[in-house]
């Protein structure tokens, strides 16, 4: 295929691909291909992954546009399994836990370098890791690392105390009057020491004596926020008076370089879930000597050296986003692509013609437009129809008034017909929860379980409070009426004159479907309450910080996309003060039982309690559930390894071109199931060289 600007292509394409689109331009292979359907001869793939991306600091982005390019650039410790997302090895070509479930040991390969040809040691992960979970980042994902020790302490700039001898006051202490998390303390033995890791877990070293140590009390910077707990909890405030205040340092983090090729990371607990976060873009590894060389400049193309499978080539931002194959990966012999393209786009229409075309192999994740969709599921070799971890809502503003009514904020949520709305969009299904629904079906059944016991008291099923939640508009103007905005009898329809519509906005990202989907809703409220919500829409990097940090007003559109297969995954984005939850919701008693559930060994006891986090998010209706998303993309039946795996996260280094049309994917409802030889050959090669863990959490 030849090449041609992408901004070249999109000003002739009206011309040339409505003409394609009238004349059903297909391959030779009749009607089986939905348009132009040959394999590219130069070895790129060509990919339209949404918008353009925020940054390319992998530690900053948040968003799946961002992760999309980050597969490509950086690679961590371990990786995604291109079909199920589990962790397989990476730079760390093996690792252990240990038997208490706080510790692990990664093992790093040997031959593993940056783009620019400098080795990758554990020092770099040292690096990346406090990097990452600095204050001076802020990182909106820096929450995910929490359960690394002191990490919290350190992002969020507290302070030990320590008095006049030099010893530092105790968690363990003051745990009943401050708000710290709910983590145990370090069993004690009987000399009053901690207990230590596991006999020859690692080689013992100053820090890790320290971080096996008890933990140290840690209180917050700020003389404000400071003066408000000692106002609360005297006892700490005559505990504190006159002893020193020592910052928490990168240094006090749990994360070690035994040596150049060891790295020990060291929780406050347990945490099930740690090892299949590992391969998130936050943990992926960058070279610190260009980041300090060149600053805020570092990311650009000419200065960035990167870890993964590719390099930056190109950056022509809003046009495309060239990488290339890196010669110095540490496993290049298997790399297939020679490059690949990144086109940001955000027009739906738009890049689904690119793909008719021919001008795309692929296309990302919800972007066949549901008026396309009879015709495009035809065309079974190339449209990806499969359960994604991943679930719609809006984000609620619950500290600024009116949303600071939990009643207002429920009477959104139940004027809204989840039912009408996933039948306008086709593929997502209605959901009432937060936690998206059949992807973790043994959550699904415990869930049930405890959001009934909850209920008992209120006398209502959960089959009947789940059906009330999708919609009930009788009820929602009942519960608008009684929050001071009485609904009253418009003609056919409905008012509520007294709303404050100028105190609500519905802000939402730039893309058609956000589009029609906040103007479906906009319908609903006007229909069923009598209140006209404004939209507003932003481009994305602009509405994620906006987003985030909860300036606006009313209501943001957020979607989630879990980062590994476990329902902590959607949880978590409430979890501490920093969270990225986009609400202005804190509550450490949240934290306390989510900290619980993490420490408990025992399965279902732990899915118990993480149900009942769940049950809080909604009982307090910090947002409004809208949908669980299907993958709903496509791809040409040429490209190989490239699955639809619950997250969309595709490890670009499995991804190839076959040019032999026999040995093309067929029928994708067969793609997860069926082995491919040659990428089944690299996994299993990978996997070979992880030991036995040295574990009983599971």
């Amino acid at each position: 295929m030849a090449r041609i600007s992408f901004s070249q292509f999109r000003f002739v394409i009206v011309s040339v691909v409505l003409s394609s689109f009238l004349a059903g331009c297909t391959s030779s292979a009749s009607n089986r291909y939905w348009g132009r359907t040959v394999a590219p001869s130069d070895n790129v793939l060509r990919y339209i992954s949404g918008s353009e991306p925020e940054s390319l600091d992998p530690a900053f982005g948040t968003g799946q546009p961002e992760a999309r390019v980050y597969m490509a650039l950086y690679e961590g410790l371990l990786e995604y399994h291109p079909k199920t997302m589990e962790p397989i090895p990476a730079i760390a070509e093996s690792y252990e836990i240990s038997s208490d479930g706080t510790e692990y040991i990664f093992h790093l390969r040997k031959n593993a370098k940056f783009s620019n040809g400098d080795p990758i040691t554990a020092k770099d992960f040292v690096y990346t890791f406090r990097r990452a979970l600095s204050p001076e980042l802020a990182s909106r994902n820096a929450n995910l690392g929490y359960y690394i020790k002191y990490s919290e302490a350190y992002n969020s700039g507290n302070m030990f105390v320590q008095d006049q001898n030099g010893q530092f006051l105790l968690k363990k202490d003051f745990a009943k009057e401050t708000e710290t998390k709910a983590s145990d303390t370090p069993e004690e033995n009987s000399d009053g020491k901690a207990e230590s890791a596991p006999a020859n877990f690692g080689a013992p070293t100053e820090l890790q004596k320290f971080l096996n140590s008890p933990e140290r009390l840690t209180i917050k910077a700020s003389e404000k926020e400071r003066a408000k707990d000692f106002e609360a909890d005297p006892k700490l405030k005559a505990a504190v008076e006159g002893k020193q205040l020592v910052p928490v340092t990168k240094e006090n983090l749990g994360v070690e370089a035994v040596d150049d090729y060891t790295l020990r990371l060291k929780l406050y607990q347990p945490a099930p879930y740690f090892i299949q976060l590992i391969p998130h873009q936050l943990f992926r590894v960058v070279h610190q000597p260009t980041i300090e060389k060149f600053g805020k400049d570092w990311m650009r193309a000419g200065n960035i050296v990167t870890s993964g499978a590719f390099k930056l080539s190109v950056h022509k931002p809003y046009d495309v986003l060239t990488v290339v194959k890196d010669p110095n990966y540490w496993d290049a012999a298997n790399v297939k692509l020679d490059a690949i393209e990144f086109y940001p786009l955000e027009e739906s229409t738009t890049m689904m013609n690119l793909y008719k075309s021919g001008r795309a192999d692929a296309v990302y994740n919800h972007t066949v437009p549901p008026a396309w969709l009879d015709e495009i599921k035809q065309f079974k070799d190339e449209y990806m129809d499969f359960p994604e971890v991943a679930n719609e809502y809006y984000s609620l503003s619950v500290k600024k008034p009116p949303m600071d009514n939990l009643k207002v904020r429920q009477a959104l949520s139940l004027a809204i017909n989840r039912e009408a709305l996933a039948q306008f969009r086709k593929t997502p299904k209605p959901l009432s929860n937060f936690t998206p629904d059949g992807i973790f079906p043994k959550y699904d059944e415990v869930r049930k379980k405890v959001f009934g016991d909850k209920l008992k008291a209120q006398n209502i099923s959960v089959e009947d409070w789940s059906k009330q939640r999708l919609f009930d508009a009788e009820k929602a103007r009942k519960l608008m009426t009684e929050a001071g905005f009485p609904v009253i009898k418009a003609g056919n329809g409905w008012s509520c004159p007294t709303f404050p519509v100028d105190k609500v906005t519905l802000n939402y990202n730039t893309q058609e479907s956000n589009k029609a989907v906040a103007e479906f809703n906009q319908a609903q409220w006007k229909q069923n309450l009598g209140i006209t919500v404004q939209l507003k829409n932003m481009e994305w990097k602009t509405f994620l910080p906006f987003r985030s940090s909860v300036q606006y007003k009313g209501i943001a559109r957020n979607a989630w996309v879990g980062d590994y297969m476990d329902p902590f995954t959607f949880l978590n984005l409430f979890y501490s003060p920093q969270n990225d939850g986009a609400t202005g919701f804190w509550d450490p008693k949240y934290d306390a039982l989510l900290d619980a559930a993490n420490k408990e060994l025992d399965p279902n006891k732990r899915l118990e309690m993480l149900a009942a986090a769940e049950y809080e998010i909604l009982d307090q209706q910090l947002i409004i559930p809208l949908l669980t998303n299907a993958t709903n993309w496509m791809k040409k039946p040429y490209v190989k390894g490239m699955y639809p795996n619950p997250g969309t996260l595709h490890a670009w280094k499995f991804v190839y071109l076959e040019p032999d049309q026999n040995r093309w994917d067929a029928n994708a409802e067969n793609i997860m199931k069926d082995g491919d030889p040659l990428i089944d050959e690299q996994i299993n090669r990978l996997k070979a060289t992880q030991k036995p863990l040295n574990t009983v959490a599971e």
